[in-house]
């Protein structure tokens, strides 16, 4: 694919850059097998390419090492080589930017301006073009806000587009995205995409981008490159050669790889949402804010949870719908209106979530944040899948192992029982904060993003296992912008934009919301603030 040439007048393009594997694998420290594995590979300068494999695949973890930031002091172990311009990516951090699947974790600064200025200077751009690239960066990727917002006080989506406009105002000639539109919404995905192409075209730096996704980015590449879950390459050519192929195909779905027009066969077969149970939770007139003093994102929304009942969260990015759903959640208090837990949660409680201990919250309530770090506080998986429930101590230790082991193996994670929750790939990661609120048994279960990093197989998996909690009479929300996760769990679907809750369109099969004035959404499932038990 011809590649435009630089303006006449424009600044330098940097040069793109050059990778080659040969025979290359990592483990992790304190991990019994290899993340990556037998790995051959070489991409030219200027060539853009779409990496694919099932969840744990190693795709992360790829991009980590030629990002340069894998290393004997992380206490790893590498095997074969890997080359950046043919020299090892340690020697070469400057030609690299990486945009890492959690946003939180790559941002430094307290200002939206200096965070994208902050790569630049870094790499001594001079003084004169650093702030032209910020507002260039910011502009390409959709960020309108001034340069003196405060970091923190942005959405996940938000801090998505800020990291990547971050690598952008650094023109590297190795561009690595890891799920880049993940969390954003569709305008949003479209829009970094777009912006992504359009850095690319101005720079003819080389791509490596990550997506279990493929319709996003297949008209943007010019390779896709699949990585074998057991190690090397699955399949390796053009789009058409590697999606086209109908041999590829099967291979590619049996593997996990989302391909266009084939769905996940969901285990369980066809699934009947039961009734709805008893009412659960009630906000009337609700308004929601980040913070104690911060202004109300959200105001008048009335929202009813009954058992055995899903609803679906939608709306872009900012626009207040983490924040509902941690206010729903009783992890942060409502700035306007009621809250109101019915006997059927609250039990001997009082009726305000938001004043509920940790203790009361744990077995009514669970929260899964859209950062699944920000929950983790156990040394290996098998600890953080059995902290809440000998928490609450209901079981024998005996008792409590067994279910963390049918968890484990429900959500592909019974081989790494022994690993540290934060060495886990971004989807790994996300299984872990889903199964570590199942795991206490909640009334409701507020999922942020909750098939965020998913591979196909990984994804049904998940949505027969909240089928399963639904018609045992538990309430599920979810906070996603995946139509095809609403459709599933049968979801009554809310949109939260310009500061209000209600009904939005449905997607063919799903009803549609019940909010807003007048109105009442119902939902259902598992759930449990555990990550409040540390910080109350």
């Amino acid at each position: 694919m011809p590649r435009p040439e630089a303006a006449p007048g424009s600044r330098r393009r940097p040069r793109p850059a050059a990778v080659a594997a040969r025979g290359w694998g990592w483990q992790h420290g304190g991990r019994a097998g290899l993340a990556v594995s037998g790995l051959d590979l070489a991409i030219s300068p200027g060539e853009r390419v779409l990496l694919l494999g099932a969840s744990g695949a190693g795709k992360s973890t790829f991009l980590h090492a030629l990002a340069g930031v894998l290393g004997p002091d992380t206490g790893g172990e590498e095997q074969g080589v890997l080359t950046l311009d043919g020299v090892h990516p340690a020697n070469a951090r400057g030609r690299t930017g990486l945009v890492l699947q959690d946003p939180d974790s790559q941002t430094v600064l307290s200002r939206v301006g200096d965070e994208v200025a902050f790569g630049a200077e870094n790499l001594a751009v001079p003084a004169a073009e650093i702030w032209p690239r910020v507002r260039s960066a910011l502009a390409d990727v959709g960020l309108e806000v001034p340069l003196d917002r405060s970091t923190s006080a942005l959405s996940g989506g938000q801090k998505q587009r800020l990291a990547l406009a971050s690598v952008m105002a650094m023109e590297p000639g190795l561009l690595l995205l890891d799920e880049p539109t993940a969390n954003l919404d569709p305008d949003g995905v479209v829009e970094i995409r777009d912006a992504v192409t359009r850095v690319l075209d101005r720079t003819g730096a080389t791509l490596i981008v990550v997506e279990h996704r493929v319709d996003v980015w297949a008209g943007v590449v010019d390779r896709v490159v699949v990585l074998a879950a057991g190690g090397g390459v699955l399949a390796d050519g053009s789009p058409e050669q590697v999606l086209g192929n109908p041999a590829h195909r099967s291979t590619l779905a049996e593997s996990g790889v989302w391909l266009p027009g084939i769905r996940p066969e969901i285990p369980g077969g066809p699934w009947i949402p039961a009734a709805a149970g008893p009412r659960l939770l009630e906000a009337r007139g609700l308004a929601v804010a980040r913070s104690l003093r911060g202004p109300a994102v959200l105001t008048g929304a009335d929202l009813s949870l009954d058992a055995g009942t899903a609803v679906g969260i939608t709306g872009p990015n900012g626009a207040g719908k983490s924040t509902l759903a941690l206010t729903l959640g009783g992890l942060l208090r409502p700035r306007g209106g009621t809250l109101t837990a019915a006997p059927a949660l609250a039990g001997t409680a009082r009726p305000e979530p938001g004043r509920w201990t940790s203790a009361q919250l744990v077995d009514r309530i669970g929260t899964v944040f859209q950062e699944p770090e920000h929950q983790f506080l156990a040394n290996t998986v098998l600890d953080e899948l059995a902290f809440g429930p000998r928490r609450l101590g209901r079981e024998t230790d005996g008792q409590v192992l067994a279910r963390v082991h049918q968890l484990a193996e429900r959500l592909r994670l019974d081989g790494l029982l022994e690993a540290n929750p934060f060495t886990l790939s971004g989807g790994e990661k996300r299984r872990l904060s889903v199964a570590t609120m199942l795991a206490t048994e909640p009334s409701i279960l507020l999922l942020d993003e909750p098939t965020f990093g998913q591979d196909a197989r990984t994804w049904a998996e998940l949505v027969a296992l909240l089928r399963g909690q639904l018609s045992e009479g538990r309430c599920v929300v979810s906070v996603t912008h995946d139509a095809e996760f609403i459709e599933a769990l049968a979801s009554r679907n809310l949109r939260v934009a310009d500061g209000v809750l209600t009904p939005a369109a449905a997607a063919p099969g799903v009803p549609a919301g019940g909010a807003a004035t007048g109105g009442a959404a119902t939902a259902g499932d598992v759930g449990t603030a555990r990550d409040v038990q540390v910080r109350r």
